[in-house]
């Protein structure tokens, strides 16, 4: 069997046409997306129903034809699995119950009491095992442990990290420990997903961009490191994923320091730029502004082109820079994939 698209670009073939697949592509936009999580009720009950779960997985592969689809889930499932509250406010997102020093640590669950929580998790993987289509890649993921933490720490996504920031320069020794049950967790969470089913794991670490100096070093870079490296020894040849948004010039090296196989960036590089920096060491995902999953029309063909080709020397997966907006319009992802397709 020839094999698939997703996995020759992330074993570092240069391919006529990248692989296609879109961050957040099961979601608000589509249609049959938002039905599926009115029958399910509510975004949590969606995540563990795995036949809803998997359902909304695939529906943006029956529409469009990605050639990889990733599963359903939120990254705040583990923090609920390790311990922590979680809930979701309608229309300003996720809350968490906080951990502002030791104490909030101790209450929290050991690495390898996960599981049970989030077996339907793992259920929704197998069902996509059985579902996709044989040659779609099929993408596990996870939170990295800088950009969970942040959330544990605030109870909220907050617009610096400030929370976050705060603790490790007050009690660098409980945010130290938090990073580190987090990423021995994370290690045991998608070491399982992948023993469900998944072929390829991605890490999100949404706001890697607000570490600097030392502490990209500490927080973003090393515990990465770890994750991919412990994988790799349980599942030889398994495929990572790394995306360090906002990481700027700290995407150089990136992929050589952790091990990852791929390296996804944001839409504040350019694409020229990351396939004269970052390119060079491996495969390069990415980094189509979303806006032009809502705005459309020839600016959304010109971008798509001049980003296949600057990425044409070397391994690339095509994707946006960030997830795609709830606002975009389904008929622009047509055109965006389409445009991919026949670029080269």
């Amino acid at each position: 069997m020839t094999k698939k698209l997703m996995l020759r670009a992330l074993a570092g073939e240069t391919l006529p046409s990248p692989p296609i697949w879109m961050m957040r592509q099961a979601g608000r936009y589509l249609p049959e997306y938002r039905a599926t999580r009115a029958k399910a009720g509510d975004f949590l009950s969606l995540c563990y129903a795995p036949e809803l779960a998997a359902e909304v997985t695939l529906q943006p592969i029956r529409r469009f034809g990605f050639d990889a689809a990733i599963l359903f889930a939120d990254i705040l499932l583990l923090p609920q699995a390790l311990g922590a509250d979680l809930w979701f406010e309608t229309g300003e997102g996720p809350r968490l119950s906080t951990i502002t020093g030791p104490e909030g640590l101790r209450a929290l669950k050991g690495k390898d009491d996960i599981h049970t929580h989030l077996a339907p998790v793992y259920e929704t993987l197998r069902i996509l095992t059985r579902e996709l289509p044989r040659e779609t890649t099929l993408i596990g993921f996870a939170g990295a442990p800088w950009t969970v933490a942040s959330y544990m720490i605030a109870g909220r996504g907050t617009p610096d990290q400030g929370p976050a920031h705060a603790l490790k320069a007050t009690d660098r020794a409980t945010f130290a420990a938090l990073i580190d049950l987090l990423t021995e967790a994370t290690v045991e969470y998608l070491s399982a997903q992948v023993s469900a089913g998944a072929e390829v794991v991605k890490l999100f670490d949404s706001w890697a961009g607000s570490l600097k100096g030392r502490d990209f070093d500490d927080f973003a870079l090393a515990p990465t490191a770890r994750i991919i490296s412990v994988l790799k020894a349980r599942h030889p040849g398994l495929p990572v994923i790394a995306f360090p948004r906002e990481a700027g010039q700290r995407y150089v090296g990136f992929a050589r320091a952790t091990g990852a196989d791929c390296v996804a960036i944001d839409n504040s590089v350019s694409a020229e730029w990351a396939a004269g920096n970052v390119q060079k060491d491996g495969c390069v995902q990415g980094n189509l502004d979303p806006r032009h999953m809502v705005t459309g029309g020839q600016g959304l063909v010109d971008e798509t082109r001049r980003i296949v080709q600057a990425f044409s020397q070397g391994p690339h997966i095509f994707n946006l820079g960030h997830g795609i907006t709830p606002d975009a319009d389904p008929d622009n992802v047509a055109l965006m994939v389409e445009t991919v397709r026949a670029a080269r």
